[in-house]
């Protein structure tokens, strides 16, 4: 089985599985990217199929959002809120040191592909601000000493286990 068939298998596998049945293109997406962490090629071209939808239908969904990615993830992610209520508590400054100790100059991987940097307009603890999430993990009224020590615990180079960074198979 080439990884071309072995990625629809494993599309048309989530897809089957869920335990509420996804019924549009945006919720068969959202299936998929939960699964394996991003959307591939053969990911669109099978929702596309599951939903009686043209590609480009899906491309169109797809590409609207900025949540979706298109390329592999790392093996943490970090997201740094930037709404109004972080914003005027410090997100400047943390998202600056951050990007510094990563090395990055905006979102994206590390060049090791052991951090994801986002960018979030709002991760929904405004009361904590500024807020920041490790592997979805919330962390408020941050500076930036406790945010780069959160994130220099997850950067060193094991994988995380999470159901999207399994090998397909």
């Amino acid at each position: 089985m080439t990884t071309g068939e072995a990625l629809r298998k494993r599309v048309r596998q989530t897809l089957r599985d869920q335990p509420y049945p996804t019924v549009t293109v945006l919720s068969s997406l959202l299936a998929v990217q939960d699964d394996m962490g991003y959307l591939t090629e053969e990911a669109i071209q099978e929702v596309a199929r599951f939903t009686g939808t043209t590609i480009n239908e899906v491309w169109s969904v797809a590409s609207f959002y900025l949540n979706f990615r298109f390329t592999p993830p790392g093996d943490h992610t970090v997201e740094v809120c930037w709404g109004p209520a972080c914003h005027l508590r410090g997100a400047q400054t943390l998202l600056h040191d951050i990007l510094g100790q990563l090395g990055l100059s905006g979102e994206g991987e590390t060049g090791d592909s052991h951090i994801s940097l986002k960018l979030n307009t709002c991760l929904g603890a405004c009361t904590q601000a500024p807020v920041i999430s490790v592997d979805h993990g919330l962390m408020g009224r941050m500076d930036s000493e406790r945010a780069l020590k959160a994130i220099q615990g997850a950067s060193h180079p094991r994988r995380r286990e999470r159901r999207h960074s399994r090998e397909v198979r």
